[in-house]
């Protein structure tokens, strides 16, 4: 039996005036970054800095490359 095809993003964000940036990964990237800019938890870091600017996105079909590569940008 044949797993459904996935797909996983990293991205970075930042914020308008291009001071603070923020990487994740997430399988629904249109619905992250809605939530991102919705500013679901106050208390977050992307709320508390207002971050929520798609800067670049990458696709993976496998979430541990996504997660390895989110780590490797934040190693950066």
């Amino acid at each position: 039996m044949r797993m459904p095809y996935k797909e996983y993003y990293v991205y970075i964000l930042t914020n308008y005036s291009r001071t603070v940036l923020y990487t994740g990964v997430t399988n629904d990237l249109e619905r992250r970054i809605s939530e991102h800019k919705q500013k679901l938890n106050p208390k977050s870091f992307t709320s508390k800095y207002k971050v929520d600017l798609l800067l670049w996105f990458e696709k993976h079909n496998d979430i541990t490359e996504a997660i390895s590569k989110e780590k490797l940008i934040k190693k950066y």
